[in-house]
């Protein structure tokens, strides 16, 4: 077992990026909002564990059973020694699977925001496969990255991006063009990306997902707002405000917003906001795609849509993308 080496990206301080976010979604004309990247701190990533757990949330298992079938013809496309690279790694259940299935990957590059949940997968990861070398990056894959140079261009073993758990559902259109586009310039010719990609499906399976029985998702939801209240001076009262998801049936998606129950003012470190009753703070969009929406998509952003992958009730989709 060898020593992890740790990536930390240099970032200004994360409260003050935080409170900067809010002041701006806050201040907006029109609607409010939050970006759902604030969803994983630590409590956040324990729900959204919990959330994958819930018999209505249908993504995790049907994407890990679709990898099951999958990555064996995934390991012959890649081949031995492969360096992987993972935005938004959190707590590493899906890479394992991948691990295993490749021949004798070299590196593991995971990236998240959350340092001590990236850590502690990263240490697990490194004990387990003594054999590969992982390399953490603690940071914003939203931002500038300096990747560790076992992922450069001049690196003569094949590279491959795992982006799982449908994440670039999160992206409006134009944004996953671009990110996708991003991922594109990490990569030469003939290295590769295994995404997963949800699927457009009847509204009330997809509404079902986002509003468990047992409150799961709603808890997560709320979670921003624990978040502000137990980092900064506020009199924001978390019964005012409650959980809602809905599917927009002309945009394909599911939006989350927290709605407020009466009309309010919320003060957060000396500054006031003012909400309506029944205005909302939209904090997520998850598009839905089909086959065919996303692989023009994927070619805008230069790969060839080489393989693609998807379970029998056609709930979720896994692509094999490779750069072109």
């Amino acid at each position: 077992m060898t020593k992890l080496n740790i990536h930390r990206q240099a970032q200004v301080n994360r409260d003050d990026l935080f409170l900067q976010d809010i002041i701006a979604g806050w201040s907006a004309e029109g609607q409010k909002t939050l970006p759902c990247k604030y969803f994983y701190d630590e409590l956040g990533s324990q729900l959204f564990d919990k959330i994958c757990q819930t018999p209505e949330y249908y993504h995790t298992r049907t994407e890990l059973a679709i990898l099951d079938s999958a990555l064996p013809e995934v390991a012959q496309r890649i081949g031995a020694h492969a360096d992987i690279l993972e935005f938004g790694s959190g707590a590493g259940i899906k890479i394992r699977k991948l691990i295993d299935a490749l021949t004798t990957p070299r590196t593991y590059i995971p990236i998240d925001i959350s340092e001590e949940i990236l850590l502690a997968s990263s240490a697990q990861l490194n004990q387990q496969y003594p054999d590969l070398a992982v390399f953490p990056v603690v940071a914003d894959y939203l931002s500038p990255i300096q990747l560790p140079e076992q992922f450069s261009h001049q690196s003569e073993h094949k590279k491959l991006v795992f982006f799982p758990g449908s994440t670039i559902s999160n992206f409006e259109p134009k944004a996953a063009i671009h990110f996708m586009k991003h991922i594109r310039s990490l990569l030469a010719v003939g290295d590769a990306l295994l995404i997963g990609v949800d699927l457009v499906k009847p509204a009330g399976r997809i509404l079902a997902a986002y509003n468990d029985a047992q409150g799961v998702t709603a808890a997560f939801n709320m979670n921003l707002l624990n978040r502000i209240q137990s980092s900064y001076q506020t009199d924001l009262k978390l019964e005012n405000f409650y959980h809602q998801a809905i599917y927009n049936v002309e945009r394909s998606r599911i939006e989350m917003h927290l709605i407020s129950k009466l009309q309010q003012e919320v003060n957060i470190e000396g500054q006031r906001f003012s909400f309506a009753e029944q205005e909302s703070i939209h904090t997520e969009n998850s598009y839905k795609y089909s086959i065919e929406s996303f692989q023009l998509l994927a070619r805008n952003a230069g790969f060839d849509c080489t393989a693609c992958y998807i379970d029998e009730d056609k709930l979720f989709s896994v692509h094999y993308l490779t750069a072109s």
